[in-house]
């Protein structure tokens, strides 16, 4: 097996549930980026948009102003590590691209703003699809997520995007019940076999906390994100989006070591 890729978290929004205003300026996001090199993060997904529960609507403009020149600044501070850009909308993505970045983060899989799918492609760049939709009812959850991810995926070859750019999200967190993601969670396998690297996101999120029982603090939370972890290496998800590179980059390539599946 290909070692576990870690890709770290870096919000430059005031109201992230986790870590908001931590690195929303660009000297402390830069340093964030450098901290997470030393800690063996292969990619560094860079977010100016906030999804939290009842987050502020902003527009292309001020999304623009939060990354871009973040993503300039860390390749000024000679990162050389993929930098992906959490977004959904064309614009934000063509600008970011211009200004180092490698990858795109669409956690509305090419559906909201189906010229993303057209910027990619011009780029030659990955774009990581998430599961997401405007209802939130399904038959049968994990069957009918893959069914949309796979329609993304195929829209997204349509638009001219390589296959091997491709990467599906099951979009823990978003338009599911608990029971739901828990059930998705153990049900990996069946979108890992569909020939697409899987990208799995559910670093402090409410599943966890759940999961955890009472009332927890975000960043107490890394312990049980964690066991998703080896939870998705077991079930052959390709990379890890977390906020804590350390421990889940450690925690992984000494599991994938003791199990044979990378070199010690």
């Amino acid at each position: 097996m290909e070692r576990l890729k870690v890709m770290g978290i870096l919000n430059t929004t005031p109201d992230s549930f986790s870590d908001g205003g931590k690195y929303n300026s660009v000297e402390a996001a830069v340093k964030r980026a450098l901290r997470m090199v030393e800690e063996g993060v292969d990619i560094i997904d860079v977010g100016g948009y906030s999804t939290r529960p009842g987050y502020t609507e902003i527009t292309a403009e001020t999304e623009i102003e939060r990354t871009v020149p973040v993503v300039k600044a860390i390749r000024e501070a000679g990162v050389t590590v993929d930098i992906s850009v959490d977004t959904f909308r064309s614009e934000v993505a063509r600008a970011v691209l211009e200004a180092g970045a490698t990858m795109i983060n669409d956690q509305w899989r090419g559906i909201f703003d189906e010229k993303i799918l057209d910027v990619v492609a011009e780029f030659d760049a990955p774009i990581f699809l998430m599961h997401n939709n405007d209802h939130s009812t399904y038959e049968n959850v994990t069957e009918d997520m893959i069914r949309e991810l796979k329609e993304s995926a195929a829209l997204a070859l349509k638009h001219g995007v390589k296959k091997e750019n491709i990467w599906l999200d099951p979009g823990i967190g978003f338009v599911k019940s608990r029971e739901e993601e828990i059930e998705v969670m153990r049900n990996l396998e069946q979108l890992t076999a569909e020939g697409y690297p899987v990208l799995l996101a559910t670093s402090r999120k409410r599943m966890v906390k759940e999961l955890i029982g009472g009332e927890t603090d975000a960043d107490d939370r890394d312990a049980g994100t964690l066991a998703t972890t080896i939870i998705g290496i077991e079930a052959g998800v390709k990379a890890v989006r977390v906020h804590n590179v350390k421990m889940n980059r450690q925690a992984a390539d000494v599991y994938m070591k003791l199990k044979g599946d990378i070199n010690g």
